[in-house]
């Protein structure tokens, strides 16, 4: 049958159709869009859902309070996994344990010495993640009663009084980077303890059992007000540098993998920042 419809009417009805179409198609589209961002949410939220298993952590001293709270809010995120033990010490000693034998999933040192001789035992999964950095300070009682402003003042103070000071050990990293500066700036001491571990350093200064002690500023920030701070110039020559690994005999590989990754996120990032930390 042949159309009598005006021309122009018939072309306005074609075009009219033609639209239509267009607005099914995009409807479609978004639709099908919508399906594709939220199936790929959900298995997101599947993903994190199904990291299970248990793990035992072993992280240098000065990591304590941020990897406290930092294993709570991965745990949050990964119901299925449970943090078995917590070990916190100096690198050092960590370092030792796990070469001995210790059953440790997670290792997180304050400097690249002590990991790599996790490294060198073959016991390291995957090259080691920096996370952080801290800079040492001059940890006095609040008020600063004795002065001391500069490491000079540590062997002997403007007043002529000789602190007490402790240290951490050699061997341990803060107990490294204290002699990098001292060394740099030509100070001699001759401390009243050498400790194994920052925690043991800082509370010895809270205790008042010494004038002063050196210790990560994030170190500072934890004793909420016990001690006060005094910054080093040129700190930043003796950075401490925090590296985190998963170890090969991790009883729960992909939930170690994961909490190691977890430690670079904005998340993790941000909490550091707070508790003194600085970005690696």
């Amino acid at each position: 049958m042949i159309s009598t419809a005006p021309a122009p009417r018939r072309r306005f009805a074609r075009a009219l159709s033609a639209a239509a179409a267009i607005a099914t198609l995009t409807l479609l589209a978004a639709g099908c869009s919508a399906q594709d961002n939220g199936n790929q949410a959900k298995a997101s939220d599947e993903a994190a859902q199904e990291i299970s298993g248990t793990l035992t952590v072993s992280a240098a001293a000065s990591l304590q309070p941020a990897f406290e709270q930092l294993t709570q809010d991965f745990a949050r995120a990964h119901p299925g996994v449970t943090f078995e033990t917590l070990s916190f010490d100096g690198s050092s000693v960590l370092a030792t344990q796990i070469i001995g034998g210790a059953p440790v999933d997670v290792f997180a040192s304050a400097d690249a010495k002590n990991m790599k001789k996790v490294q060198d035992a073959g016991l390291v999964a995957g090259a080691p993640t920096p996370f952080a950095k801290s800079l040492l300070q001059i940890a006095v009682a609040p008020g600063n009663p004795l002065g001391i402003h500069t490491l000079a003042d540590l062997a002997k103070t403007p007043g002529g009084k000789t602190p007490t000071v402790v240290l951490c050990a050699a061997e341990v990293p803060c107990g490294a980077a204290s002699q990098t500066l001292l060394t740099r700036d030509g100070v001699s001491l001759k401390p009243a303890s050498e400790e194994q571990n920052v925690t043991a350093v800082l509370t010895k200064v809270q205790a008042g059992e010494a004038d002063a002690g050196l210790v990560y500023r994030s170190d500072v920030l934890r004793s909420a007000g016990k001690v006060e701070g005094i910054a080093i110039e040129g700190a930043s020559e003796a950075a401490g540098l925090y590296l985190i690994a998963p170890l090969k005999d991790a009883k729960s590989p992909e939930a170690a993998r994961a909490f190691t990754e977890f430690l670079t996120s904005q998340h993790a990032q941000e909490v550091l920042n707070q508790l003194g930390f600085d970005q690696a």
